[in-house]
């Protein structure tokens, strides 16, 4: 089971969440992808993440997370000893986040949303120091990210498979490029030429 975790005021809508569902449903397996709207509360989206993740065993779940559903993936991890792929992960959002206190809009809609400044204390409670095992984890880090540093994001995760992109963009807009090794750290086999997928 894939758990898909989007990132600060995004959605199922994004790019990457669109783009796993539409590889799975290509492999039949669409049935075993999930990708919910988080709410802005840490404290709430990290308990609507867990509510899902605990009914399956720890080496049947996978958990994708971009950005700040990166961060929530790691926490979730930790506790849970599942695997989990970490596009663009926000490392630090307490200190990142400060300056979006206030009301903005959804970016992939015009419903509002409201980051309020008692979250700041929520990401700190989500904060892992350091992962314990970094055979579990996957990252996927692009130095051109123009809203995090590809940096700290290759510090955090020292001894998990990384890899980084020279320059794209905070939302890898070649991610399809990487889809594959995805699949591939997911357990999953992609499509091949001849039509076939195997698992």
């Amino acid at each position: 089971m894939i758990l898909y975790l989007h990132g600060f005021r995004s959605s199922p809508q994004s790019f990457k969440a669109r783009h796993m569902a539409e590889r799975l449903q290509a492999l039949g397996r669409l049935d075993e992808y999930h990708c919910p709207q988080l709410p802005a509360s840490p404290e709430e989206a990290i308990r609507l993440a867990l509510a899902y993740a605990e009914r399956f065993p720890a080496d049947q779940l996978i958990i994708i997370g971009s950005s700040l559903g990166g961060f929530y993936a790691t926490w979730l991890a930790e506790r849970l000893g599942c695997r989990a792929v970490l596009l663009n992960p926000a490392v630090k959002p307490p200190r990142d986040l400060e300056s979006y206190v206030g009301v903005t809009t959804q970016y992939h809609s015009d419903a509002p949303f409201e980051f309020k400044r008692e979250y700041i204390p929520q990401l700190r409670a989500l904060t892992v120091d350091r992962i314990t095992h970094p055979e579990r984890y996957f990252l996927i880090a692009a130095t051109g990210d123009e809203v995090l540093d590809w940096r700290e994001m290759v510090a955090h995760y020292p001894g998990a498979q990384q890899t980084v992109i020279q320059g794209s963009d905070h939302g890898i807009g070649e991610f399809a490029d990487y889809a594959d090794s995805v699949l591939a750290f997911c357990g999953i086999t992609p499509l091949h030429a001849g039509g076939g997928a195997l698992s």
